[in-house]
């Protein structure tokens, strides 16, 4: 018999909304801040590439890693010091003689804000509804929004880049607070809900399952590849839109830039819409559909004709993907099952890392040795792609779950199965 989701707790999900702001702001202060970081280091524009590598590890690691030790830390503990260990190496940052030191607190703040960004999925996942799944990624657009007005503000005010990173250094640090004086209302469900407790006391019941049970599941490697070439999809839009619409369809910079605005523009607004209609519709419609808008909005794109047209493409593409992410988070326990769904987010998570940086970074490689208008097609392949992956995903959790209703019904004695938690 399946439960009905635990209604969360209107400060844990006030907590949610401000840590995925938080996890945006310091992703976004480097664009701004690294021309004034490279001449007090007095290095070359590349070395940029060092701090991002050493992120970028420092967030795998966490991010995969959180899924498996979750159960063991609990949400809350892991939440308060990994949000700690972001404050202290953005505090590095601030206080850096040299770059050596800046890249060794770059893997640190990977590793903080991979595990905050695993974590809260995963709790999420379990504790709210489509709407909340949206609207919390959204949130995370705008904290990418509104760390680069920190950083401008400083600079603009005459004060020294490390500033920046002070100021949200401190406001992790406040969030890593405010987690630790709650880390036992992070229990799923909360200690004074009737429908936790009914959830906790049927999860209490279930055998613990070994890692390698988790990975052996195809729906974990299928939901993983599905996450990565997401992600690949919407970074790769975002960062190659400007050379497209510039070199491609002829636009000028102020133009095109503005487009590219406005495709992160509508990743926001469908975040913040398609959250109402999933959560009226259901998560499954939602992502049949929009996985299927972003291959017409790549199509789009792909086809030549005037820059209005790629555009056009650009907005259907940010639109269509909004509710992707979140959704294909919220559905991990019904294709995996909830015992696995902690360790799966994890992984998915951080294959959403290696999807943002390998496939963007190997379309670069394509388009220099061909032209940058075979963004469209590309886009177009991996939507494709996508959408087969999705559709075989489902087809082996529907087909898992009935297998699962009719064991059930006959089985009157035997071993404890996992619970998965209805929605």
């Amino acid at each position: 018999m399946s439960t009905p989701p635990v209604r969360p707790r209107a400060s844990l999900l006030l907590l949610a909304y401000l840590a995925f702001v938080s996890l945006g702001l310091p992703d976004s202060l480097l664009g701004v801040g690294w021309p004034s970081i490279r001449g007090d280091f007095d290095v070359p524009t590349d070395a940029v590439g060092l701090v991002l590598t050493a992120g970028t590890v420092g967030y795998l690691t966490s991010s995969v890693l959180a899924g498996f030790t979750l159960a063991r830390l609990g949400v809350g503990a892991l939440l308060a010091g990994s949000t700690l260990l972001a404050s202290l190496a953005l505090t590095g940052y601030a206080l850096s003689p040299v770059l050596a030191v800046l890249v060794g607190c770059a893997l640190l703040v990977g590793l903080g804000s991979g595990a905050v960004d695993s974590g809260l999925n995963a709790y999420a996942a379990g504790a709210f509804g489509p709407r909340h799944m949206n609207w919390l990624h959204a949130f995370f657009g705008l904290g990418v929004a509104i760390g680069p007005l920190i950083m401008t503000g400083v600079l603009s005010a005459g004060l020294s880049w490390r500033w920046g990173y002070g100021i949200v250094a401190a406001v992790q640090l406040a969030l890593a607070t405010a987690f630790a004086l709650t880390v036992r209302a992070w229990q799923r469900g909360g200690p004074d809900a009737a429908a936790g407790a009914a959830v906790g006391a049927a999860t209490a019941s279930a055998v613990p399952i070994p890692i390698g049970a988790t990975l052996r599941l195809p729906a974990v490697w299928s939901g993983t590849l599905a996450f990565a070439l997401y992600v690949a999809i919407e970074v790769s839009a975002g960062l190659w839109a400007f050379l497209l619409l510039t070199e491609g369809r002829g636009l000028s910079a102020a133009v095109a830039g503005v487009c590219v605005s406005a495709y992160w523009g509508s990743l926001f607004v469908g975040r913040v819409v398609q959250g109402v209609v999933a959560e009226r519709l259901g998560a499954r419609l939602v992502l049949r559909v929009s996985l299927v808008g972003m291959a017409v909005g790549a199509v789009l794109i792909a086809v030549p004709g005037p820059a209005a047209l790629a555009v056009l493409g650009l907005v259907v593409v940010g639109f269509a993907a909004a509710p992707v992410f979140p959704l294909l988070t919220l559905t991990t326990a019904d294709r995996v099952g909830a015992a696995h769904a902690d360790r799966a987010i994890g992984l998915q998570v951080g294959a959403s890392g290696i999807g943002a940086a390998l496939v963007p970074a190997g379309l670069g490689v394509l388009i220099s040795n061909t032209s940058v208008q075979v963004l469209g097609s590309t886009l177009v392949v991996l939507a494709l792609a996508l959408i087969a992956l999705y559709e075989w995903g489902a087809r082996r959790s529907t087909g898992r779950q009935v297998s699962a209703a009719a064991g059930d019904e006959g089985q009157t004695s035997g071993p404890v199965r996992p619970v998965v938690e209805g929605r």
